[in-house]
């Protein structure tokens, strides 16, 4: 999980904080010491680390209070505001000209995740109503345009490649030619990376850069690289001007040493993140967000975004209606379990909660079982679907022998069942009473 070390450490010493009615100089040096040491151990560039402490020590010492707040937490508020500052402060906008096709050239180092970023780059354009075209500049790395051809045809998006032609200055001009007559309005290009820097690679983006005249540059950092990723940002900001960054394997990452280094560093804000192996898993970046999250205070409005994304408002509305009759089946429970994985599983949307973030335990989720259940009542027939009372032994032995699983699993899944629909029934009778009694299927 992104930032799971780095945000375990700071709650630890923001719940010392909450809890202060009088907060000294003194007190202020000793929390400041606890979080720059937890800065410093998710390798974030240590320039950046003696800035941020420096910020907040010097608004911590002698603030007046909010009348509202007790001066533990009035500390709490200036250390979100200097984190979300050093993120970037807001959400940073793609820059599109009014006349397309508008080029988007994505650069960084082998390995980073240019390939996929750009399958999920082209993706999430799409979804926003672009009609993008990838193109396949790297011709270097073995079966780098394959990939790229693999990508484009799981999310229904062209790929423009010439050939046996090596010449990656060539196809990316041409493919702007080919965007202009495929009315194509964006033009994402996948460039070639090495395994470290050096001036044959700069050489070659530069003129990329200068055939095409990109309107935004987006430099893919590898979240996991840490410091060294703010050093590598630097170098390709020197030369090519960036515009903005994308933050690959930010799943990956626990420690969160990149994310917090690069638009310090760099100057250049972060646009998006990577947050998961899937084409769809992938955000815009939004500071304010990301601060609340490290601190534990959850993030309630990518948790909407996600639903918006991922639940059916008809589907929404008639279940609605089934749990007024009382006519909730296993196929809506199952139905309910897919849209959850859709927002990224039961762990990923309870990280979003505020309360909640940073005191999950992964042992204490077990993402299996969803797996399990699905298996379970896709082994039922229709009829045992819509009337599980017919669910007799010899019916749960032939269902467990058809989901692989065992009878104590398919017991399971009934109860769980019976649970969510005795808790619609409380809902509708008695307002939300029993809520905290109902344990929920995973």
């Amino acid at each position: 999980m992104a930032f799971e070390s780095l945000s375990e450490k700071l709650q630890k010493t923001i719940k010392k904080l909450r809890g202060q009615t009088r907060v000294t100089e003194k007190d202020v040096k000793s929390f400041m010491r606890e979080i720059r040491l937890a800065l410093l151990e998710a390798d974030v560039n240590f320039k950046v680390v003696k800035d941020f402490i420096a910020n907040v020590s010097e608004k911590a010492v002698g603030q007046e209070v909010i009348q509202s707040l007790s001066p533990g937490q009035q500390i709490v508020k200036i250390i979100n505001d200097e984190l979300t500052e050093l993120l970037g402060s807001k959400e940073s906008k793609l820059d599109f000209s009014k006349t397309p096709p508008n080029v988007i050239l994505l650069c960084g180092l082998q390995g980073s995740g240019k390939t996929t970023a750009s399958g999920k780059l082209a993706l999430h354009l799409k979804k926003q109503g672009k009609n993008p075209l990838l193109v396949a500049c790297d011709v270097y790395r073995p079966a780098a345009v394959k990939q790229l051809e693999v990508l484009g045809g799981q999310i229904g998006v062209n790929v423009y490649q010439e050939g046996t032609d090596e010449n990656p200055v060539k196809i990316a001009k041409n493919a702007v030619k080919q965007a202009l007559r495929g009315l194509n309005d964006v033009v994402i290009i996948d460039t070639a990376g090495r395994l470290q820097i050096d001036e044959e690679l700069m050489v070659e983006l530069e003129k990329i850069k200068e055939a095409t005249n990109p309107s935004e540059i987006l430099l893919v950092v590898d979240a996991m690289t840490g410091q060294d990723a703010a050093n590598v940002a630097q170098t390709f900001n020197d030369r090519l001007d960036v515009t903005g960054i994308i933050l690959s394997k930010l799943d990956s990452d626990t420690r969160g040493g990149a994310a917090l280094s690069v638009k310090a560093v760099t100057g250049k804000p972060v646009k998006f993140s990577s947050v998961g192996e899937k084409m769809n898993e992938f955000e815009v970046f939004y500071p304010d967000r990301m601060a609340d999250r490290i601190l534990g205070m959850g993030d309630v409005l990518t948790l909407i975004d996600k639903a918006m994304e991922a639940i059916d408002l008809e589907k929404a509305e008639e279940l609605e209606k089934k749990m007024r009759k009382q006519q909730f089946t296993l196929d809506d429970f199952l139905d309910q379990m897919q849209q959850v994985k859709k927002m990224g599983g039961i762990s990923s949307i309870l990280g979003l909660l505020p309360g909640v973030a940073g005191k999950i335990n992964e042992e204490d989720i077990d993402e299996k079982k969803l797996v399990k259940t699905e298996a379970i009542i896709h082994s039922m027939t229709l009829k045992e679907r819509k009337d599980p009372s017919i669910l007799n032994a010899s019916r749960r032995k032939r269902i467990a022998q058809g989901s692989g699983t065992t009878v104590q699993d398919v017991n399971r899944v009934i109860k769980d069942f019976e649970n969510i629909k005795r808790m619609m029934k409380m809902m509708q009778g008695a307002g939300k009473k029993g809520f905290g009694k109902m344990r929920l299927p995973f």
